[in-house]
């Protein structure tokens, strides 16, 4: 269809006859995503608030339909990378958001920590050197003010503000460390997040939410002790991609219900579904 074709077609879905309206919607959205520009062109030009309303849901149910099939297409190619995985989270709220521009923040914390590495560094060296470049000298750091702020699992605002939840941190930080060589993984501890370093017979653990400190099993132990659960491995051991991106969602759905959202955490909770194989509200 040419651009002239759809903007008549847009200004169709305000008509009065429902099912005529119906029909040009479905017909929009199957011209997929590159109909979105002239759609908010269309939003722009027009003085009708019907219309503009109808243009921004079906703007809205667009770019959900192609993030929550970017979600499905990423964890069905064996969900290797998890910065992709955080920022198809992240175009939940801010779809416009360029993973190339995630990844060039990311491209510059990696060079700033490499430089500061050495050759033969003993694994708690490795972790304190990358600790440095993190918290003291780029000053991330853990947003408690703002505990439950659906802001805190976006990604980009994590890399922006320097300031995230324990998930969004962990990921920043495991991303660099992988990327310089250390065994570091993420851990799904109850109501916390946190890193191991595991190789060779070597582990411990990180709590990047309080700037990298670090933790033996026996801190893990007494944490789970406190908390009035069994230990299981699960709480020990490394978790994958997938159950990472999982967590971030569940984290943005509740934060959603806590701010009484229940629209938007219904649909995180469909992102959630997707790339979830049995019923995410079980687990």
């Amino acid at each position: 269809m040419t651009k002239k074709e759809i903007k008549a077609l847009i200004s169709l879905l305000d008509d009065s006859d429902y099912e005529v309206a119906q029909h040009v919607e479905q017909k929009i959205i199957s011209l997929g995503e590159g109909a979105i520009p002239l759609l908010e062109e269309e939003w722009e030009e027009t003085l009708n608030p019907d219309l503009q309303k109808k243009i921004e849901d079906l703007i809205h149910d667009m770019q959900f339909n192609a993030t929550l099939h970017r979600l499905q297409e990423w964890k069905d190619e064996g969900a290797t990378d998890l910065l992709k995985g955080m920022w198809l989270v992240n175009a939940y709220m801010y779809p416009d958001v360029d993973f190339a521009a995630i990844s060039k923040s990311m491209d510059q914390l990696y060079f700033d920590a490499w430089t500061h590495m050495k050759d033969d560094m003993h694994p708690y060296d490795q972790v304190k050197s990358l600790n440095n470049v993190l918290f003291r000298e780029q000053k991330f750091s853990a947003n408690t003010k703002n505990f439950h702020s659906p802001a805190n699992s976006m990604l980009h605002l994590a890399l922006e503000t320097k300031r995230g939840n324990p998930l969004t941190l962990c990921v920043i930080y495991m991303v660099i460390a992988q990327r310089l060589g250390f065994p570091v993984y993420g851990v799904n501890l109850p109501n916390l997040f946190i890193l191991t370093y595991k190789m060779d017979g070597v582990q411990f653990y990180i709590n990047v939410y309080n700037k990298g400190l670090i933790l033996s099993k026996a801190d893990i132990d007494n944490y789970i002790l406190q908390l009035n659960l069994n230990p299981v491995d699960i709480f020990y051991e490394p978790t994958s991609n997938l159950e990472i991106v999982k967590r971030a969602l569940r984290n943005l759905a509740f934060s959603f219900e806590k701010m009484k959202d229940l629209e938007k955490a219904t649909e995180v909770t469909k992102l959630l579904t997707a790339i979830t194989d049995e019923d995410p509200a079980i687990q």
